[in-house]
């Protein structure tokens, strides 16, 4: 996934979860925040982000705040912010063999049940369900999911094990979005019933699969799978 037009800033304020202030080449930048999560120990004042300036000259923003550069105890750490960038990326990882097999079909936004999974896909006799989940939150270099409660979260991990009941293959895939973690756990300190609904779905047959991404300010690419610790 490449990002064309990227300028760095300094990041000032985030008035509401659509846009921030952004300092660059010398003004006052209102950029679209790619991510209306909270973001609150990515998006610090006076923390390095990473912009990519649109095309379309009738947008109201000029720029997308995409990327940040966060300060921790073992140095610079690039996360990409982009929540559109999980699937996108998960996407072409997938269609190119990265799940151990290239589908006959890869199709995205598919719905079963009373959801919309993220993909369906079909391989000779098998077919399947993938829901994605894009994880920007680290502590000590473990990253953790979700960084906020997320009842929608909890319902896609019931409805894959309907999926599983029904005959279908079915996963949820973490797409870290920062390089170097240890793992991937669930966020039990902030939403406990996630992580309960996680290893409910785990112990039901649901696959559940982490993989880390190499960032820079305009490219974010799966690399590699990283554990999973339920």
């Amino acid at each position: 996934m490449v990002y064309e037009n990227i300028s760095k800033g300094i990041f000032r304020v985030r008035p509401n979860r659509f846009i921030a202030h952004v300092e660059t080449e010398g003004r006052t930048e209102v950029c679209h925040v790619k991510n209306t999560g909270r973001c609150r120990e990515l998006l610090v004042p006076g923390c390095t982000v990473w912009l990519s300036e649109s095309a379309n000259p009738a947008r109201k923003t000029r720029c997308d705040l995409i990327g940040v550069e966060k300060v921790t105890a073992r140095g610079v750490l690039p996360v990409n912010m982009d929540s559109q960038a999980p699937n996108r990326v998960f996407g072409e990882w997938a269609a190119g063999g990265g799940l151990g097999f290239v589908p006959r079909l890869l199709r995205p936004e598919t719905r079963f049940g009373d959801s919309r999974f993220d993909f369906y896909w079909e391989q000779g006799e098998r077919r399947g369900f993938w829901e994605v989940k894009g994880v920007t939150l680290e502590e000590d270099g473990v990253a953790r999911f979700p960084d906020a409660p997320t009842l929608r979260g909890v319902k896609h991990l019931e409805e894959l094990v309907r999926a599983r009941e029904a005959g279908y293959e079915a996963g949820v895939c973490f797409v870290v979005q920062m390089p170097n973690m240890k793992w991937v756990e669930p966020n039990d300190g902030t939403h406990p019933e996630f992580g309960a609904a996680l290893r409910r779905a785990a112990a039901s047959g649901v696959e559940v699969l982490a993989v880390e991404c190499a960032v820079t300010p305009s490219t974010l690419m799966i690399e590699k799978r990283i554990p999973v610790r339920l």
